[in-house]
């Protein structure tokens, strides 16, 4: 009777379960067509005869139409199911990029971007939410950190990928084989066996403007601040690299990603044992560091060492963050708090996208990653104060 007793433990203990493993491989084939875009559509902006103005615009509406849909996908969530907000949100997804192949002008193109965003805003907080439901809470922090692994790995091949083919083949076919890899994820989610809406037995007041769960809005807004240094990575990067004549922008996407993954294999166990404290503020530190090199940036190990950086740095805080956000929301209300993340994280690559976009206009590329820079320390900052009111009121 022990014995079974605790191999029924063990079982539900256990993160590697056929649904997990489903979900990590659709999200990594949703993640490499993102990830092929992501250091490419900049360089199409330039091609259609954009301005560095309009590169910061095309990028941050983009993340601005996730922010605004990401509500109505917690909502949604909860009422109409997991299934149906992901399957729309990745159909919405292949569409959209798959016409990237005729465009042929930026009003278009910019129709189309906030199509897109609408997409990822629901299969993005919809994924994060499946593999919650999916991973034991007493291993959440080391489970999200597996399945950011499935990201991270497109993360690895995907921009440096997508920069190789911009390079051998048209925009059309780029496009047409990112929205291809949307297409087997769709195919593999449809296989996922997912949670059922729990319905209240009790009656439920529905809140005007709920668009946020509160009790991730702590880590949510700390992550504002970091992913602020996305925006200029993913946006301007590629150019800034190319105006100082510095080779190895897609080695650099690779090494970042080759460190954000052995991050991932350390940090989430970290966050389970010890909480946030030994996660974030040495992970910040590493990102703020990286945004210094970035500013210095002399020659391309330099600019390798800052991918290391930041590699290591952003894989430790995001999914600490994320499970910090989860863990403290009601049972019912799990889809808002991953809708209140992701809100922010879109939030923060947006802002700093468009900012960035009039920064380098204004003052050059460098400058991107002194202001980028500035922004994470104001994260460390605000940490810090959180940490010390919560100290006091535990006093």
């Amino acid at each position: 009777m022990v014995e079974n007793t605790t191999a029924n433990t063990a079982s539900k203990e256990k993160i590697w379960t056929k649904d997990f493993a489903l979900i990590c491989m659709a999200n990594f084939f949703i993640f490499l067509g993102f990830q092929m875009t992501l250091p490419t559509i900049p360089l199409f902006v330039q091609h259609l005869g954009g301005s560095d103005q309009l590169i910061g615009v095309i990028t941050g509406i983009f993340t601005f139409s996730a922010l605004l849909l990401r509500p109505y996908a917690g909502h949604a969530l909860e009422s109409r199911g997991r299934q149906f907000v992901y399957m729309i949100g990745l159909a919405i997804f292949v569409i959209s990029v798959g016409s990237y192949a005729i465009i042929a002008s930026i009003a278009f193109l910019f129709i189309m971007r906030v199509i897109q965003g609408i997409g990822w805003g629901f299969s993005t907080t919809a994924t994060g939410t499946i593999a919650t439901d999916l991973i034991p809470p007493k291993r959440r922090g080391e489970g999200m950190g597996y399945f950011g692994l499935s990201g991270n790995l497109a993360l690895a091949f995907g921009p440096a990928l997508g920069l190789t083919l911009a390079g051998k083949i048209s925009f059309t076919q780029l496009f047409l084989i990112c929205s291809a890899l949307g297409v087997v994820a769709l195919v593999l989610s449809s296989q996922i066996r997912y949670k059922k809406v729990e319905q209240s037995r009790h009656k439920t007041v529905t809140v005007k403007f709920d668009i946020f769960e509160k009790s991730a809005i702590q880590p949510s807004v700390l992550l504002f601040f970091i992913t602020v240094t996305f925006g200029g990575i993913a946006s301007f990067l590629p150019l800034y690299t190319a105006e100082e004549g510095i080779a190895g922008i897609e080695v650099y996407f690779l090494v970042y990603a080759l460190f954000l993954m052995v991050s991932r294999t350390f940090a989430g166990r970290l966050y389970d044992k010890k909480g946030h404290l030994l996660v974030f503020l040495p992970g910040t530190l590493m990102i703020l560091f990286a945004m210094i090199l970035l500013v210095w940036l002399p020659n391309s190990l330099v600019l390798y060492i800052a991918a290391a950086l930041y590699g290591l740095g952003f894989g430790s805080v995001q999914p600490a963050l994320q499970a910090w956000s989860v863990d403290k929301a009601p049972s019912n209300r799990k889809g808002m708090a991953n809708a209140t993340f992701f809100s922010f994280f879109d939030l923060g690559v947006g802002v700093g996208a468009m900012a960035f976009g009039q920064i380098a206009s204004a003052f050059g590329y460098s400058f991107i990653y002194l202001t980028a820079g500035a922004s994470v320390f104001v994260s460390m900052l605000l940490y810090i104060i959180l940490l010390v009111n919560s100290s006091r009121k535990t006093a």
